[in-house]
């Protein structure tokens, strides 16, 4: 196996003086046959910042994500993480470089509890003099010491995820992709379909995921939440950026007029 996942190169000796963002996009295009999904998108995120990315459905949202956790390759632009250019083959070779996403459905097995559902795919075996094909105690461990991380509350490690609330779940989700210590973690709707304290949780996880000097990135429809917890936010529409905002320095009605192309008529 290579040492250099994701065939990294070295880094960019003009962004020396400042070591590079986390994560850079540089005029990426992505295309399906005669459709154009994205077109010369530039976007930049740092360590400890929170960029929330929002835009109507079709703006590109879900085609950026997929771009930047390696499920699909863009046609032309440029990757790059802390000044040394990427070129991501896989989900496997972004996680490699610390980049993981917690999608909207979760992925969590409901009958499995919280220990098995953090551990899903990356299990620490046990001794095989013991004849144990997992080591439960190092788990558990392990999973208290995240869980505690991000202050998420479940009562017992070993009630199944599905008796949990969707604020619990949502912690679960996030946490599990700390496991392996990620760079930058990409949110997938995380507080739809959830109650109102229930988001307040969830908003809170991602304060700390800020404050464990991690980058990320939020794809959101609640305009509410994005204003409350984005250091900065990036709009698209029918797959271009077409505004970007930071916190304290737009209005609701900013973001919506970037959003529906209403800024354009206004200005043009």
């Amino acid at each position: 196996m290579s040492d250099n996942p994701g065939n990294t190169v070295a880094p960019d000796p003009t962004r020396a003086d400042r070591g590079g963002a986390l994560l850079e996009l540089r005029q990426v295009s992505k295309y399906f046959g005669g459709v154009r999904a994205l077109h010369e998108v530039d976007l930049s995120l740092e360590q400890g910042e929170v960029v929330a990315l929002v835009g109507d459905n079709g703006a590109g949202k879900s085609t950026l994500v997929k771009v930047i956790s390696g499920v699909e390759h863009p046609d032309t632009g440029e990757m790059w993480m802390r000044g040394g250019s990427v070129r991501l083959d896989s989900p496997r070779h972004a996680a490699a470089l610390g980049i993981h996403t917690v999608y909207q459905d979760l992925s969590l097995c409901d009958n499995l509890d919280a220990v098995r559902n953090l551990f899903l795919g990356q299990e620490i075996a046990g001794g095989r003099w013991r004849g144990r094909p997992l080591n439960r105690h190092r788990m558990e461990v392990e999973a208290r010491r995240v869980l505690d991380g991000l202050s998420v509350k479940i009562r017992s490690l070993s009630t199944p995820v599905g008796g949990l609330s969707g604020g619990q779940r949502q912690g679960i989700a996030i946490c599990r992709a700390l496991i392996s210590d990620p760079r930058l973690v990409l949110l997938d709707e995380p507080t739809a379909a959830l109650g109102v304290s229930q988001r307040a949780e969830v908003l809170e996880l991602i304060g700390r995921l800020r404050e464990q000097n991690r980058g990320v990135l939020v794809i959101s429809h609640d305009l509410k939440d994005v204003q409350e917890v984005a250091d900065r936010v990036v709009v698209m529409r029918l797959g271009t950026k077409v505004a970007e905002f930071t916190r304290g320095s737009y209005t609701s009605s900013e973001l919506v007029a970037a959003m529906t192309g209403a800024h354009e008529a206004i200005h043009g």
